[in-house]
C-alpha cells in the first residue's frame, strides 16, 4: 500500500508503546459502547468485532460478512469494509489509554469479499507525533494468513473527553460506564 504523506509518520515520530495499564498480551478487548456499529454486541446489524491484543501493541479481530453488510448482491459493501478497518485501528490506539478520533482513513480494496466470508483483521501503530497517531490495518480472507482483501492507513488525532461531551451523547457515555468514578471513564473499556 502506498500511503499518502498524511498517513505516514514524520521523521523522528515516537515508536508506540503500550500503556502501563494496557491489557496484557492475549487479552480480549471489550466494546467501548454496546451500540457501536463496529464492536457493540447490542447493535442489530453491526460488525460485532471481537478483538484481542496478541502483544500489547497490536490488535487482532475478525468478523463475518453478513447479509446486512452487502453492497452489490452477495458482496461486502466497501463502506462496511472501511468501517471494519476504522474500528480495528481505533481499538489499537486504545492500548495507549488516550482517546483518539479518526482524522483520515485511506482504504485499498484488493479482493472482493463475498457474504459469508470471515475477515481476519490486524491493526498496528507506526508512530506517534504530538497528538497524531499513524496507523495501518489489513483484512485477510478466511484465515489469519489468508490473502489480503483490504488494507488501510490512518491518521488518528488525540482528543480529550470534553470532545465527546460536546459533540456526542455524554449521558450515554456515562450510562455505559456507570461503574466508574465520574469523569474517570475512557472511550474504550
Amino acid at each position: 500500500m502506498t500511503r499518502s504523506s498524511l498517513t505516514t509518520p514524520p521523521p523522528g515520530a515516537d515508536q508506540p508503546k503500550a500503556h502501563l495499564n494496557a491489557p496484557p498480551p492475549g487479552s480480549a478487548l471489550g466494546s467501548h459502547y454496546s451500540r457501536c456499529f463496529g464492536c457493540g454486541a447490542d447493535h442489530p446489524t453491526g460488525l460485532h468485532l471481537n478483538a484481542v491484543t496478541p502483544d500489547g501493541t497490536t490488535v487482532e479481530a475478525r468478523f463475518t460478512v453478513g447479509e446486512s453488510h452487502q453492497g452489490a448482491p452477495g458482496l461486502a459493501h466497501g463502506g462496511v469494509l472501511a468501517a471494519a478497518m476504522d474500528e480495528v485501528i481505533g481499538m489499537s490506539v486504545w492500548l495507549f489509554h488516550k482517546p483518539y478520533v479518526t482524522g483520515r482513513l485511506e482504504t485499498d480494496y484488493l479482493l472482493p469479499v463475498p457474504v459469508g466470508t470471515t475477515l481476519h483483521l490486524r491493526a498496528w501503530c507506526n508512530g506517534i507525533s504530538g497528538r497524531k497517531a499513524y496507523l495501518e490495518a489489513e483484512g485477510r480472507v478466511d484465515a489469519p494468513d489468508g490473502p489480503v482483501a483490504v488494507r488501510a492507513a490512518a491518521l488518528f488525532i488525540e482528543v480529550n473527553m470534553e470532545h465527546f461531551a460536546q459533540h456526542g451523547d455524554l449521558a450515554a457515555i456515562a450510562a455505559e460506564h456507570q461503574d466508574r468514578v465520574p469523569h474517570d471513564y475512557e472511550v474504550n473499556p
